[in-house]
């Protein structure tokens, strides 16, 4: 195995993270490696804390030096599928796809099969030497757009860092219920939800999450906006709007139940009521590429179906306000 075929990585504990045991600090520093593939590492010394090997229950404090030099992670269970993708760019370290709603990223429980690591599989078959078959993000299933994969270590590394440092940037675009009259930042940090373990929730032992949102278009009821993220957190954006009072439209797990505006048309109710999933879109991606250092940014234009949702809310809007005249 040649030196750059090798995973390597390199942190300084934040402060936010002093105070914690090592397989939980590097855990969040390294997101896109599994629990039990760094405490391997950990447990193997492939993982040193300020150079010395250490246990997985050790404190880090803020400051200490967290290394990594380890062979890549080889996922031999997931399989190559044909899946077709639809790819924006691809070099020999990148590849940017644009995601359709309903596609999972990962195989899991109930989803052993389909997904976009079985069709990355396919369509390059190097991303299986990489940790989560190059994936270093994730969209929920039912999120469309724009998302990164690794080729190659060097991309890796490169994209895990920029994430880490959040000099990626990643801007969605979403429709909330009810009229907002600005643009804010969601500042509330997000954990498990206490009672539901399949949801997230703001809680005051999560991790900090910053969320901020402008205006595009609003209507009647409901509100099209533009949000980039400070952080990464699961459901990030979908708990953060829901937290104000103003969820996703279609939100199955934080939208609750179908509000109507005053005035609905029937044409707009079975819009709203056939929008079954979250109106979220990753709509932008700018990156500095893991080689040539070139910024390179990508933008993917809004699927049928959230067009389909903007122009029946934009359609009740105008035959509101011709109603009051």
């Amino acid at each position: 195995m040649t030196e750059h075929s090798r995973v390597k990585a390199s942190f300084e504990v934040p402060h936010e993270l002093s105070d914690r045991r090592l397989d939980q600090a590097v855990a969040e520093l390294m997101p896109e490696h599994s629990r039990s593939r760094l405490q391997g590492w950990i447990k193997g010394g492939n993982l040193t804390l300020n150079g010395r090997q250490c246990k997985p229950r050790d404190k880090v404090m803020m400051g200490d030096r967290i290394e990594l030099d380890a062979e890549p992670e080889v996922q031999v269970e997931w399989q190559a599928q044909s899946i077709e993708l639809d790819v924006v760019y691809e070099d020999e370290h990148l590849l940017v796809i644009n995601k359709p709603a309903g596609l999972v990223v990962h195989p899991a429980a109930g989803h052993a099969d389909g997904t976009l690591v079985n069709a990355l599989l396919n369509y390059a078959p190097e991303v299986e030497n990489l940790p989560r078959a190059g994936i270093v993000h994730r969209l929920d299933k039912d999120t469309s757009g724009i998302m990164v994969v690794a080729r190659s270590l060097i991309a890796h590394t490169s994209l895990v860092d920029q994430l880490q440092t959040r000099t990626m940037g990643r801007e969605y675009e979403a429709v909330v219920v009810g009229e907002l009259t600005g643009g804010a930042t969601v500042d509330a940090p997000i954990g498990r939800h206490p009672r539901d373990r399949k949801k997230m929730a703001v809680v005051s032992s999560g991790k900090p999450a910053v969320t901020h949102y402008r205006l595009v278009e609003r209507f009647a009821a409901h509100t099209h906006i533009r949000c980039k993220l400070e952080s990464g957190r699961t459901h990030q954006i979908r708990v953060h709007m829901a937290h104000v009072r103003h969820p996703l439209v279609g939100d199955p797990m934080y939208g609750g139940r179908l509000r109507l505006p005053k005035g609905t048309t029937d044409e707009l109710r079975e819009v709203l009521a056939a929008f079954h999933r979250q109106a979220l879109h990753a709509r932008q991606l700018t990156l500095e590429h893991p080689e040539t250092g070139e910024i390179l940014s990508w933008e993917v234009p809004l699927p049928e179906d959230f067009e389909h949702l903007l122009a029946a809310l934009r359609k009740h809007a105008r035959e509101l306000e011709s109603h009051e005249f």
